[in-house]
C-alpha cells in the first residue's frame, strides 16, 4: 500500500505560507507556517500531524493486538505529544509520549500493560520515528 501527503510553500521561513493536503482529502490546502509551528498561531504543523498519525496508528495497532488476545475495547482515546527541540544541527523530533485511556472489558492490568506495550513498539509509525517513545496507559472501569 502507498499513499501520500503534499505540501506547498511560498516565501521565506518567517513570512512564508504553506499548505498541506492529503490524498484522501481529509486536509485540502490546510495552512501551516512558522507562526503555527513555533509561535502558537492558527494553522497546523508537521509535528501536530505526526502526533495525530502516531496516535491513530498506535490505537489501531492496539485494537488488532487486543483482538488477537480475544479482547475488544469499549473505548480507547490516545494523545501523542510530540517534542520538537533545537539540537546541534538544527531541530529534531526527540520524543513522542503516548497517553492512552481505555475501557476494555475483562482485561487485567498486567495484560493491558503488556498488550499496549506491544502496540507501542509494533505500530508502523513507532517504527518510523527515530525518537524516544514513551507510553502512559490507563485502564478505566
Amino acid at each position: 500500500m502507498k499513499t501520500q501527503g503534499t505540501a506547498s510553500w511560498n516565501g521565506g521561513i518567517k513570512d512564508g505560507k504553506g499548505a498541506i493536503s492529503t490524498k484522501s482529502g481529509a486536509l485540502t490546502r490546510y495552512p501551516y507556517g512558522f507562526g503555527s509551528r513555533f509561535e502558537g498561531k492558527p494553522g497546523t504543523n508537521p509535528e501536530e500531524l505526526i502526533g495525530a498519525a502516531h496516535a491513530g496508528c498506535f490505537t489501531m495497532a492496539l485494537s488488532l493486538i487486543l483482538g488477537e488476545a480475544n479482547f475488544v475495547a469499549d473505548q480507547m482515546d490516545t494523545t501523542a505529544e510530540v517534542t520538537l527541540e533545537k539540537v546541534a544541527d538544527g531541530f529534531a523530533i526527540t520524543a513522542v509520549h503516548l497517553t492512552l485511556k481505555a475501557k476494555i472489558p475483562g482485561i487485567d492490568q498486567s495484560t493491558f500493560e503488556d498488550l499496549s506495550g506491544k502496540a507501542k513498539i509494533g505500530c508502523p509509525v513507532s517504527k518510523l520515528l527515530n525518537a524516544t517513545i514513551t507510553l502512559d496507559a490507563t485502564l478505566q472501569s
